[in-house]
């Protein structure tokens, strides 16, 4: 086996008496998809910034490529290949001209970088629009070009904070297929996201944080079977739900709704038949557990 790319042991971070990130542990295979899910506030971003080294840590260890964090930054983000959430392309310059600044950064230049611009336009089904001012672009083509902007210096781990936010459907599909061409070319991924099916089709393994803490880590099928009951059926409405006897079912209110966990549906099928009432009935997801580590109120 091949050492982790990205090792955190007791990791934390403080500002006065508020602690963002509190003594985490985690280890990111080489070559894999991990995931950092978790409520606005929970501590993904500020972990992102610790391991580019643009925080300071407050205690603990964290190392990449075998190198402490702390030392090397430099060194390690030359590395690392970073979509943030927001893009921030340079309106002033044409998709090309985006890429060949951002590689003046890595020292790259000459007929090797024409080559390596070409290379990630086709790659992100941009290579019909090199010429184009990015204010042209669409939403979800700026995306593309944020992530061929982070692939110019060929880095070994990429940094995706919610790559897909605000997308359309086919935007963010297209997305997931450039994503999963590059983890199985060997690149490494970090991702934290708010879309549950983005994180069980693209993530190996992942941790479910929480006000700063670790609540729970595995891959999404081992963390779905560890967590909640295999089905669900989601009763609505309020008259609905008072017909209703949720039969060996672990239940969760949210609003007019019930969702009825268990791993016999079979009774609870029986009685909503024979009282017409509107239900869902659906296997479980990560969606499902993640609502039952985090809970269901709304973060700001």
């Amino acid at each position: 086996m091949t050492d982790p790319v990205v090792v955190a042991h007791r990791l934390s971070k403080s500002y006065g008496a508020h602690v963002v990130v509190d003594a985490v542990d985690f280890a990111i295979p080489r070559g894999k998809c991990y995931g950092f899910l978790g409520p606005n506030g929970a501590g993904k971003t500020t972990t992102l910034r610790l391991l580019l080294g643009l925080t300071p840590k407050s205690g603990g260890e964290l190392e990449a490529f075998g190198l402490p964090v702390a030392a090397h930054a430099a060194q390690i983000r030359r590395r690392i290949g970073v979509v943030p959430q927001s893009d921030n392309l340079d309106p002033d310059f044409t998709v090309a001209e985006n890429l060949r600044v951002y590689a003046s950064y890595f020292a790259l230049r000459g007929e090797g970088l024409d080559a390596r611009i070409d290379e990630l336009l086709e790659f992100v089904a941009l290579g019909d629009r090199s010429d184009a001012r990015t204010h042209t672009l669409s939403g979800g083509m700026q995306r593309r070009l944020t992530i061929a902007r982070a692939l110019i210096n060929e880095p070994e781990l990429v940094v995706l904070d919610e790559p897909t936010t605000g997308l359309d459907p086919q935007a963010r599909h297209v997305i997931w297929g450039r994503l999963a061409e590059l983890r199985a070319s060997g690149t490494t991924l970090i991702l934290t996201t708010h879309y549950m099916e983005e994180a069980e089709r693209l993530c190996d393994e992942l941790v479910i944080m929480d006000n700063g803490r670790v609540l729970a880590r595995g891959s999404p099928a081992t963390l779905i079977a560890d967590h909640v009951e295999p089905e669900v059926i989601e009763i609505r409405g309020e008259n609905s739900i008072a017909r209703c006897d949720p039969l060996n079912c672990r239940t969760e209110r949210m609003g007019s709704s019930l969702y009825c966990y268990t791993r016999d549906p079979a009774p609870l099928l029986a009685a909503l038949h024979d009282t017409h009432a509107q239900f869902i009935h659906r296997p479980s997801g990560l969606e499902d557990v993640f609502l039952k580590l985090t809970g269901r109120e709304l973060r700001d």
